[in-house]
C-alpha cells in the first residue's frame, strides 16, 4: 500500500507516518525504485498497533523501545512483556482516576437535579 492509502485506512496523516518511521516505530517500510513507500501487511499491522497504543497514551519513546526489542528477537520477550505490564498498570491507574472523576461529576449532577426538583415542588405548591 502507498502512504496515502495507509493514511486513509488508519486515519493517520502521511506526516505522522513519516514521523513514526523517523522515530523508529516503522523501521522496515520499503521504498520502490521511485522512492515511494510501499507498506506491507506487516507494516500495516504495526501501524494499527501503534495507533492503538498512542490513543491509549503510550509515549513514542516506550513504543520505540518495544519495537526495537521486538526486532532483536525472542531473547527480549520478557523485557517486552514487562513493558506491556507496566503500561497496562499505568492505564488501569488512569482508568481509576477517570472513574473517580466521573463519580464526583455524577454526584454533582445529582445534586443539581435534587435542587431543581425542590424548586419545582415549591412552584407547584403556589
Amino acid at each position: 500500500m502507498k502512504i496515502s492509502e495507509v493514511s486513509k485506512k488508519y486515519d493517520i496523516s502521511p506526516d505522522t507516518l513519516r514521523y513514526y518511521e523517523k522515530e523508529g516505530l516503522l523501521p522496515n517500510v520499503k521504498k520502490n525504485a521511485s522512492g515511494i513507500r510501499e507498506y506491507s501487511e506487516a507494516d500495516c499491522g504495526w501501524v494499527e498497533f501503534i495507533k492503538c497504543m498512542r490513543s491509549a497514551g503510550l509515549s513514542i519513546e516506550v513504543l520505540a523501545k518495544y519495537i526495537e526489542l521486538f526486532h532483536m528477537g525472542n531473547s527480549t520477550r520478557e523485557e517486552r512483556k514487562q513493558i506491556l505490564i507496566e503500561e497496562r498498570a499505568k492505564l488501569i491507574q488512569k482508568r481509576d482516576t477517570i472513574q473517580t472523576t466521573i463519580d464526583k461529576l455524577d454526584y454533582k449532577i445529582s445534586a443539581y437535579d435534587d435542587i431543581m426538583k425542590e424548586k419545582e415542588k415549591r412552584l407547584l405548591k403556589k
